[in-house]
């Protein structure tokens, strides 16, 4: 910058010294400032060409201003490249990294097009990187539940897997994931369960199949406890006792069987019924009856609140097991003469459903696995508690 003034000043003075021998100050004056503003522009012509072709030339040495641009422009070039190589090695760190993964991974752009894939994504989706760069999923994979899941943005926010089975291998089953990646762009990530699958498969079929295989015999156990009781004959004064306790837990049993058996037809089924109306209030209150008969000697006090044209679709008979399912443990699980209060209630956000009762509750480390099934809070409870 100095220089520049320097410059500057010596060509003002030279002018005006010639200007003033010659008689001609002014014509003189401007003609330095003329000859100086051409150089200035051939100096900043000479930086743009090479500002154009920075590999090809080499800079242009002109102290000054220019001198100083050309200075600040190669710091940081040299900053853009340390920049440029430390993303590259983070990017390449985090491609080797999924490449490493044991499932499938693909970067989808903001319409879904494919960015990036590692290669397990040919062996579990037949997605060939690079070859398919830039299609998009739903082109290369023609599966109605995979297109409605990569449109779904519910599922995105939720972070809600799809099953699938692989579009490569018909004896693979897929657990499909959409994360939200980057800016505007997503991970998909196919993992797979087969094993898993299989064995939760098992699992099911052994559930229905025991289920099946123990309901008959009960039937028999039970018909033949109901005419041992009935008659006085073949039922001695002293077996009654033995007998009664009997009757229970074999209906104990059938009632386990018949959750069993329900659980594994929710389980097994593909398609849901066709959703009836459903008078809650009407079932809440047959419900009601069955818990003050199972309550018996307990004694306890029960409250039903209900409003009377609340009603709902679904199914009845899923909707009745699990809403006795919540007051039968409430029956199970409240003291002696405790209170249990049923309400089945409207509010701005929907309609609800709320079991209440003066037991002991239950401990919140217990409370994340409530859904989960066979589940016991309480491992050393009594059977006659309904273990």
């Amino acid at each position: 910058m100095k220089e520049d003034l320097w410059r500057l000043l010596g060509v003002f003075s030279l002018s005006l010294l010639l200007g003033l021998i010659t008689g001609q100050v002014a014509v003189c004056l401007v003609t330095g400032l003329l000859l100086l503003g051409l150089w200035q522009y051939q100096a900043l012509q000479q930086l743009f060409h090479w500002l154009q072709r920075r590999k090809e030339n080499n800079p242009p040495e002109m102290p000054g201003i220019i001198d100083d641009i050309i200075c600040e422009i190669d710091f940081l070039r040299r900053r853009h490249r340390r920049r440029k190589a430390k993303l590259s090695g983070f990017l390449k760190r985090f491609r080797d990294a999924t490449a490493a993964l044991p499932d499938a991974t693909l970067v989808l752009g903001e319409f879904g097009e494919i960015r990036w894939a590692n290669s397990k994504a040919i062996d579990y989706l037949g997605i060939r990187w690079p070859q398919d760069k830039k299609q998009r999923v739903p082109n290369l994979i023609r599966h109605p539940d995979l297109i409605s899941f990569l449109n779904d943005e519910k599922k995105l926010v939720s972070g809600k897997a799809l099953q699938l089975v692989s579009p490569v291998n018909a004896g693979q089953t897929l657990e499909i994931r959409l994360v939200p990646y980057g800016r505007k762009q997503k991970l998909l990530v196919a993992r797979d369960i087969t094993k898993i699958h299989r064995i939760d498969q098992m699992r099911k079929d052994f559930i229905a199949n025991a289920s099946h295989e123990l309901r008959t015999p009960l039937t028999v156990i039970a018909g033949y406890l109901e005419g041992f009781d009935g008659d006085s004959e073949l039922c001695p004064q002293e077996w009654k006792l033995q007998i009664g306790q009997m009757r229970r837990q074999t209906g104990r049993m059938q009632r386990l069987i018949e959750d069993l058996l329900m659980l594994s037809a929710l389980e097994t089924e593909v398609k849901h019924t066709e959703a009836d109306m459903v008078a809650v209030p009407e079932l809440l209150a047959a419900i009601h009856q069955e818990a003050q008969a199972l309550s018996g000697a307990m004694e306890h006090i029960f409250y039903l609140e209900t409003e009377p044209d609340l009603l709902i679709k679904g199914n009845q008979r899923e909707l009745g097991s699990a809403f006795s399912n919540l007051v039968f443990n409430a029956v199970q699980h409240t003291p002696e003469r405790g209170v249990i209060r049923i309400r089945w209630y409207r509010d701005a956000e929907g309609v609800h459903l709320a079991v209440t009762d003066t037991g002991t509750g239950i401990s919140p480390e217990h409370l994340p696995r409530l859904t989960e099934r066979f589940y016991r809070v309480d491992k050393g409870r009594s059977r006659d508690q309904g273990g």
